[in-house]
């Protein structure tokens, strides 16, 4: 099983309670989330902030808009520093990504760190190397864009 790890860094000209208020609430998952992948939230009735122990189910159409359920669970969270959430249903062997943020002199420096395990062996590294990570990109390129404009610099 490979195993690989995507890491991404941003700066938010912000407060540390205005940018965790904004990512510590799962409404706010789709927001970030690009609209061609379908995201959705299947929860009913969602708190406004993460907690441990918190379950999240989702539905989204990372490729060629086939459905993928996808559940995951908080299972750490250190109020207006991090939070992580990990996959239990979904396409991968593992999946943990640690969402931080750390107050600086000028705004927030926000961290991801996403470990995680593509299935099926040869053909889950080959589509590490051709697709997921590309779509890791994509994703967290779109995530930056959004940011930035709801906390403009």
């Amino acid at each position: 099983m490979a195993f690989y790890q995507f890491k991404r860094e941003q700066f938010i000209k912000a407060s540390v309670e205005e940018v965790w208020d904004f990512i510590s609430s799962p409404k706010n998952l789709k927001k970030i989330t690009p609209k061609k992948m379908g995201f959705e939230i299947r929860n009913q009735d969602l708190p406004d902030k993460v907690y441990e122990g918190m379950i999240i189910s989702y539905k989204v159409r990372p490729l060629w808009s086939i459905p993928v359920t996808w559940v995951t669970e908080i299972t750490h969270v250190k109020d207006k520093s991090y939070f992580v959430d990990e996959q239990r249903v979904g396409p991968y062997s593992l999946w943990h990504h640690q969402h931080s943020i750390e107050g600086t002199e000028n705004g927030v420096l926000m961290k991801d760190i996403v470990s995680y395990c593509p299935p099926f062996g040869l053909l889950g590294r080959i589509a590490n190397k051709w697709i997921i990570s590309n779509k890791l990109h994509e994703i967290f390129d779109y995530r930056t864009k959004v940011l930035n404009n709801i906390f403009p610099s």
